[in-house]
């Protein structure tokens, strides 16, 4: 077993008095790729919210012996766990460089920032063409890289990535999942939520499969394809 990277327990969390999650608990190891698969209305980005400290929470999240729940959202960022939120969320009106720096707005190495951004360049060199393009004029799948780098930009420890694939054309999707799993080998661990649940599995190695706001099946990649109600219910075959 991997060192244990963030270690969710009890968590509860809404939005007003509406509950949304209830009692969650989970882990991510050091280098590992975790997945969080269910349907649309699961909980899946109330969690990162939660764990990001966008909205109040209750119980333990642990991100490398820290206590997020104490901290605020940009001390948690400062921290090394970074989003890459669900729909981009991308500032239109600048140049991709422009989005990339933005992720970068903590650091003050020059030289390192520079590398920084030669280095997405290298990850996704359709955003190398485009540096000076405007972030919004580009296609979704190049938004969403530019979204990816932008967070790599912050050199974070943990990368959530939330509902990656949406409106996505699979062969982008593929790309992407390719270039997420050479960012996990060069030392990011990774937490994938995905609804697109075929399109997880393929790079995750443990998943925790969501229903209304609870987990209902944990495991390794292998245990959860060899569950035929899981299969059925997600992947449409027995």
């Amino acid at each position: 077993m991997s060192e244990t990277l963030l270690q969710v327990s009890g968590l509860t969390a809404g939005y007003g008095p509406v509950p949304v999650l209830f009692g969650l608990d989970f882990t991510v190891g050091r280098g590992e790729i975790v997945t969080l698969v269910g349907s649309n209305g699961a909980g899946k980005t109330t969690l990162l919210r939660a764990i990001s400290r966008l909205i109040a929470a209750r119980g333990s999240v642990q991100f490398m012996g820290q206590d997020l729940l104490a901290m605020p959202p940009e001390q948690v960022f400062a921290a090394g766990l970074v989003q890459v939120p669900e729909g981009r969320q991308l500032f239109p009106r600048m140049t991709v460089e422009e989005n990339l720096r933005m992720g970068a707005f903590l650091r003050r190495d020059r030289a390192a920032i520079a590398a920084g951004l030669e280095r997405a360049y290298t990850l996704f060199p359709i955003l190398g063409q485009r540096r000076k393009q405007m972030a919004g004029s580009m296609s979704g799948g190049e938004q969403q890289m530019c979204a990816m780098a932008r967070a790599l930009m912050a050199e974070p420890k943990l990368l959530m990535v939330d509902e990656m694939s949406l409106g996505l054309a699979p062969v982008v999707v593929d790309q992407l999942l390719d270039i997420l799993k050479e960012i996990c080998q060069s030392g990011v661990t990774v937490l994938l939520v995905e609804q697109d649940v075929f399109a997880a599995f393929t790079i995750a190695d443990r998943g925790y499969v969501m229903e209304t706001g609870r987990i209902v099946q944990a495991g390794t990649v292998r245990e959860l394809m060899s569950d035929p109600e899981l299969r059925r219910a997600y992947l449409g075959f027995a």
